[in-house]
């Protein structure tokens, strides 16, 4: 039996494309997603695995979608191949069910994680960079300097509990716990 497996990382992408492609390749069933490729824990990832038999063929309609990182996916094609089954990338043009096929599979898989790595490598860099110019990309803080020692005050001295502080202030009280372990950090 031919299996699909199609994903997509968020709720704003679809797998419409994925799904006519292996259709179109013979899938009398497909698994569908919608996990990073990233994470280990995907539930139809595991379900598909799991229905594999001897002679099953799993189709992906490329490699990214099955996994994007190198141990994972040998971890997936070790889990193939131990379910006697084949598997088979659409666009890579990767056919387990043949020696060529597997030794391709595995340099794609190799240049697929050296790709990640250095992509990964760039957005440090950037980030960097970036902080080297006095920026600091990502979330804004929620209170400011003076804030936050008006609150290190407020509980210091007794006169609000962590809990009343979060609500003055309105934030999450994991934020003023922080905080406080913060303060007694540095006073220690």
């Amino acid at each position: 039996m031919n299996l699909g497996y199609a994903r997509v990382s968020t709720d704003d992408q679809a797998t419409a494309a994925q799904l006519d492609a292996l259709r179109a390749a013979g899938c009398e069933r497909v698994f569908e997603e919608r996990a990073s490729g990233g994470r280990w824990d995907r539930p139809e990832l595991h379900r598909m695995l799991d229905q594999l038999r001897q002679g099953d063929v799993l189709i992906v309609w490329k490699l990214d979608r099955l996994s994007r990182s190198l141990k994972d996916l040998l971890t997936i094609m070790e889990k193939i191949d131990a379910a006697g089954a084949g598997f088979r990338s659409l666009t890579e043009a990767i056919d387990t069910t043949t020696p060529a096929g597997r030794m391709m599979m595995q340099m794609v898989g190799v240049f697929a994680e050296f790709e990640r790595e250095m992509i990964r490598e760039r957005t440090r860099a950037g980030l960097e960079r970036a902080r080297k110019k006095g920026r600091h990309p990502g979330r804004k803080p929620k209170l400011s300097d003076d804030q936050r020692q008006e609150i290190r005050d407020l509980v210091l001295s007794g006169k609000r509990t962590e809990a009343e502080a979060a609500r003055l202030f309105k934030v999450h009280r994991s934020t003023i716990s922080r905080l406080m372990r913060g303060a007694s950090d540095a006073a220690a």
